[in-house]
């Protein structure tokens, strides 16, 4: 048996690569370390500029503000709903398109791929979709959220190629032999053993509506049901809240910019916490979609 000598040019490329590595991942997580951190820090020592890695004058001031705020927290249950209500629906018409266009035998999936791959590169527009939503109307409704992006095309495309590659027609052959009609046999084996590309869909699309805010915007007029990314929006942009626990001007601005780092630790944790369990199934549908298709 012979054994692979390591020259050194190998051992040279393995530390620039590594170097490299290094470099990128310090400044992902950089931004993040010092996020967390001045989400911890007093809002002084935020202001002031003295937050570099580290929390400066521990605090957990700025989460009891933040969870003490009624809107944050209704706008925080309305993003759970959306989120769930909207990955249910968009993973269970994605799947139902893109089975029968994986089917060889499905007359006219030339064309249905061809209409839905124009709808990459072309749409009606802002105003026309805002006139549908108005007459469907789902106006300040949850529908207005999770309904006009339900399906996208690329996710589409992805769970076909994992079907068309995954599900052999002798399979389907054989159902068919036991007496298992198509639905049956889309319910009975082609769900089931297509848990893979299902939590790479529940992962793309949970993503997508959690950190959604532009269909909220233009479609919702009530601030009851907006989503806690569009209150997060809100007091970027502004700068400050009207959060209590302020007594001065000074003391406004001061919590309005801390406000900022601990919301947006709230809004983006679950999804921190979530993507590791799911990482190996989002590297396979990247896979997917990349070989064949």
């Amino acid at each position: 048996m012979s054994v692979k000598r390591i020259t050194f040019g190998d051992r040279v490329f393995e530390i620039v690569i590594s170097i490299i590595l290094c470099v990128i991942a310090s400044a992902v997580l950089y931004p993040l370390v010092v996020l967390v951190s001045g989400s911890f820090s007093s809002p002084f020592a935020l202001l002031s500029g003295k937050v570099v890695l580290w929390p400066v004058e521990p605090t957990l001031k700025l989460y009891k503000i933040v969870f003490q705020h009624p809107e944050i927290i209704r706008a925080y249950g309305n993003t759970i709903i959306y989120t769930l209500v909207g990955t249910t629906i968009s993973v269970a018409l994605t799947s139902f398109a893109a089975y029968p266009l994986s089917r060889r035998d499905f007359y006219g999936r030339g064309f249905f791929t061809t209409v839905l791959m124009i709808t990459m590169f072309f749409s009606g527009g802002m105003i026309p979709s805002f006139l549908l939503v108005k007459n469907l109307h789902l106006l300040d409704t949850i529908w207005a959220v999770v309904l006009p992006g339900a399906v996208s095309v690329y996710n589409t495309i992805v769970m076909r190629t994992f079907y068309a590659t995954n599900i052999p027609s002798e399979l389907q052959e054989a159902a068919a032999l036991d007496g298992a009609n198509d639905l049956q046999f889309y319910f009975r084996i082609v769900v089931p053993t297509s848990q893979a590309i299902i939590a790479v869909m529940v992962l793309f699309y949970g993503v997508g509506h959690w950190n959604s805010w532009f269909h909220a915007f233009i479609y919702m007029s009530s601030r009851a049901r907006y989503p806690l990314q569009l209150i997060l929006r809100e007091i970027v942009i502004q700068g400050s809240t009207s959060i209590g626990g302020a007594t001065a001007v000074g003391d406004t601005e001061m919590i309005g910019e801390g406000i900022k780092y601990a919301t947006m630790v709230v809004a983006t944790l679950p999804i921190i916490c979530l993507y590791p369990f799911l990482q190996k199934y989002f590297v396979k549908g990247v896979m997917v979609g990349s070989i064949k298709g």
